[in-house]
């Protein structure tokens, strides 16, 4: 069974209004035990003593419990409520309440009442601007990414010229042999100017 909404400061007032009702003899004031100091001193602990300690135990649960996530709904706050209202109308109404025993542990009731109010508004004030911000991220358009300049294309440079490639593209002319004696003299094409072929004809004579 799941503790979570039972409201635990009600343990300590039930167990007063049992030893009210029911042990009307029993004296709150009257101590239980004795406990002996280090400095010697004995250290009486009364009913009433144990009821406010375990009310301070049971309200830090308490406040730990609230302080988690989810925990602390209405359901919980309206039962705080509840039993903070009842021990303070039996403190006011009922003789055999009217001890500061019993007041204590009414405020005790009433802090855990409102410390869990606190915890649940801090909760809520810490979870509207996460939400905000979610939403927020999702409605934000995606920015779109930026295209690119194109790059304009290198101008074509003229290739430099070469010893190599002029070299290439000229060759060097052959070097002109010289002429033997032994070579043959050009012959002309006309048969009366060749050289030592027939005889001289005279300059009167009429040609062939």
């Amino acid at each position: 069974m799941s503790m979570v909404g039972f409201p635990l400061l009600l343990i300590p007032l039930a167990i007063y209004n049992i030893i009210a009702f029911l042990m009307p003899d029993v004296v709150f004031g009257a101590p239980l035990f004795k406990l002996a100091l280090m400095s010697g001193v004995e250290w009486q602990v009364a009913l009433s003593d144990v009821l406010i300690a375990l009310g301070i135990l049971l309200l830090l649960f308490e406040v730990i419990k609230g302080a988690r996530p989810g925990a602390k709904y209405l359901t919980d706050h309206l039962l705080s409520l509840i039993v903070f209202g009842a021990a303070a109308a039996e403190f006011v109404l009922l003789p055999k309440f009217g001890t500061s025993t019993y007041f204590l542990l009414t405020a005790l009731s009433l802090v855990d009442f409102l410390s869990g109010l606190a915890l649940r508004t801090r909760r809520g004030a810490v979870a509207v601007p996460a939400v905000s911000a979610k939403s927020a991220k999702k409605a934000e358009p995606k920015a779109e990414p930026a295209l690119a300049e194109p790059v304009p294309a290198p101008a074509p440079t003229a290739p430099v010229a070469t010893a190599e490639s002029v070299r290439l593209d000229h060759p060097e002319p052959a070097p002109v042999q010289p002429a033997t004696p032994d070579a043959a003299s050009p012959e002309v094409p006309s048969p009366d100017l060749q050289p030592g072929s027939g005889t001289p004809t005279s300059p009167g004579t009429p040609p062939r």
